[in-house]
């Protein structure tokens, strides 16, 4: 495995060629340089980081074969049928999962997003659109310890680092079997709990993007562990 240097300027120009010619014979006759300038690099970054999550968040790891998601858009049940997606990203997930990683009860867990496409790069974490068995455990845990939560979420570094959860999927009322004045109604509404931080195209070609991720992913580590905690996946000391 190489080590990460950083992702050249040409990876950004591959993805805004890809978005113009979306069509295989155009990225088979490119190939050679998506896997030089983004599959290699991607790998590179998810060790690097994996690296780092070792002490930020022992129980969270990176694969280079499980964490970078396929470039190829499952078309099946989309009008849209472009055959690749104009982005490259990879999640780093709990290392406990394993088998389970297919249990609507836990699902993947939370953890952390990288989003590589040009002009609109991000990172993020937290659990996106869980299965109705994961949710009700979250909105569970909401219910149970609220005051831990929003210590979380209302604190003022995180908030100035990552805004408000995005509220994709959020319900207008509070769901069947709680009460509309609750004092967790708001945060019962929510389907995903999922934060985030802008990167520039300058930070994703730097090669200090490993360290930028970090300090990202450190901050958003008590949220991503509230999740997992949630769910039953518990916080790791090390990685012994």
């Amino acid at each position: 495995m190489d080590s990460f240097t950083n992702f050249s300027p040409k990876a950004l120009t591959f993805l805004r060629g890809l978005k113009k010619n979306n069509r295989k014979e155009w990225f088979e006759a490119h190939r050679e340089q998506y896997e030089q300038e983004l599959k290699r690099p991607l790998a590179a970054l998810i060790e690097e980081v994996d690296v780092q999550l070792a002490t930020i968040a022992p129980e969270i790891i990176g694969s280079p074969k499980k964490s970078a998601f396929r470039i190829h858009r499952d078309v099946r049940f989309s009008k849209d049928k472009s055959p690749y997606k104009t982005h490259v990203a990879c999640w780093f997930f709990h290392r406990d999962i394993g088998t389970r990683m297919q249990s609507e009860a836990v699902h993947g867990g939370a953890g952390f997003y990288v989003h590589v496409s040009p002009g609109e790069c991000f990172c993020g974490g937290g659990i996106w659109m869980p299965p109705r068995p994961a949710l009700a455990k979250i909105r569970e845990s909401l219910v149970d310890d609220l005051e831990g939560w929003e210590a979380i979420v209302r604190d003022r570094a995180f908030r100035r680092r990552f805004g408000d959860l995005d509220q994709e999927g959020m319900l207008t009322r509070v769901p069947r079997g709680y009460a509309p004045d609750h004092p967790a109604a708001g945060w019962l509404r929510y389907q995903s709990f999922t934060a985030g931080a802008p990167l520039s195209d300058a930070d994703i070609t730097s090669p200090k993007l490993p360290a930028i991720l970090a300090k990202h992913y450190a901050a958003m580590a008590p949220f991503v562990r509230w999740l997992n905690l949630a769910l039953g996946l518990k916080p790791h000391s090390s990685r012994l």
